[in-house]
């Protein structure tokens, strides 16, 4: 005598529940990492797109109550907008900050601007630029 086997016939029954849910996941995930890449490329795009200013400071020179800095500026034509620098004394604390305005049709621009301080700074640094 033998033994029937516990098996249902391929193909005769449909899938079983464990496929159609395996099935299920494997599109969700699909679904959720092509939503996850377009949020990603969305926000990579606007973050490159969206800098249009962007400097650099060259050199800086300290004295007792202002700090010069030359700063190179590249921008989009026609764009406007501004630079943050900032100056620290030597224990730390914040001296100076003030915005500089770049306006203009020239693409790139090197200037020499003057960062008045409360007290001798020892840095002059660049926190960002934006237009507007």
């Amino acid at each position: 005598m033998s033994t029937a086997s516990a098996r249902l016939p391929e193909g005769r029954y449909g899938r079983s529940s464990d496929e159609r849910a395996d099935r299920k996941l494997r599109v969700a995930a699909v679904v959720l990492g092509a939503l996850l890449l377009s949020l990603v490329g969305y926000f990579a795009y606007h973050y490159v797109v969206e800098t249009k200013i962007s400097a650099q400071v060259i050199t800086f020179e300290a004295s007792g109550n202002a700090v010069q800095v030359h700063l190179e500026v590249h921008k989009d034509s026609g764009t406007d907008g501004y630079c943050t620098l900032r100056s620290q004394a030597a224990d730390g604390s914040e001296v100076g900050r003030a915005d500089f305005r770049f306006d203009g049709r020239a693409t790139r621009i090197d200037k020499v601007v003057t960062l008045r301080t409360t007290a001798k700074g020892t840095t002059a640094e660049l926190l960002g630029c934006h237009t507007g």
